[in-house]
């Protein structure tokens, strides 16, 4: 078992953005997370990676207790994420922002930056043979120099998703990785999940709206409503509950009618 989310409950005053969610993840799943807006996901990645402690409820991560950890100490752990709104630092090239994300796993302290010591200049090339390592996984290698902002938008996804995996995760979140793109882009990356997750030996948790995405490469998925889980199983399972099609896959279904 890599993850077990025991009882996470989060209140924002009187507002329960989530209620009693039980999840174990072992190591290799591919796991959809999906529910209608305000049900509840991000919060959820957001308890994960430190940035919100719980009210209530345990997060383990390789046995460990996790909970309110320091968002940085919890990357260390071997736990990284994407977000929703793509969080590049634009005016830097592509290779730096993959380098910036290395500085996680940095062993020297900043005054041996500073003075450029023995130990932090083999470092820092040992981070740029790693970066250039992982835009070449991510089909970015040729564009290395590029600034992040000149990229095409599914470009500047694959990037946010190089700059995650520059940390070393176990377990990697993507919040909406398809959000925004058309159907070519959305195969893309569907194919591009599945060959990093083979290549790197990864579990990913992944939230999306697509569920051509969802549907297509998940192994089970946990679907939330008003921050409470309401059906867990494989795709087929998940397609045919009741209570999905009417809290979120019925609302496609209604869409489409029209």
């Amino acid at each position: 078992m890599l993850m077990n989310l025991n009882n996470i409950t989060m209140r924002f005053g009187g507002l329960t953005a989530l209620s009693d969610i039980r999840i174990q993840i072992e190591k290799g799943d591919l796991v959809g997370l999906i529910g209608p807006n305000g049900s509840g996901k991000t919060t959820l990645f957001n308890v994960i990676t430190g940035i919100y402690k719980p009210t209530h409820g345990t997060v383990y991560f390789n046995n460990e207790n996790i909970t309110g950890l320091r968002p940085d100490l919890v990357a260390k752990k071997g736990i990284a994420r994407t977000f929703q709104n793509i969080m590049l630092l634009k005016a830097l090239s592509v290779l730096d922002n993959v380098m910036v994300a290395c500085h996680v796993r940095l062993q020297s302290s900043w005054i041996g930056a500073v003075l450029r010591v023995p130990g932090f200049v083999k470092e820092e090339k040992l981070m740029k043979e790693k970066s250039n390592h992982l835009l070449e996984i991510v089909g970015l290698q040729n564009k290395r120099h590029f600034p992040a902002e000149s990229l095409p938008y599914g470009e500047q996804r694959r990037l946010e998703i190089a700059r995650a995996l520059a940390v070393n995760p176990e377990l990697l979140l993507l919040d909406e990785p398809a959000a925004g793109m058309n159907p070519q882009e959305t195969q893309s990356l569907m194919d591009f999940i599945i060959d990093i997750k083979q290549k790197l030996g990864l579990t990913i948790l992944i939230i999306d709206h697509d569920m051509k995405v969802i549907m297509g490469i998940c192994r089970w998925m946990v679907v939330l409503d008003s921050g409470e889980i309401i059906a867990r199983g494989t795709p087929n399972e998940i397609q045919n509950n009741t209570k999905v099609i009417q809290a979120y896959l019925g609302v496609m279904h209604d869409a489409q009618d029209n």
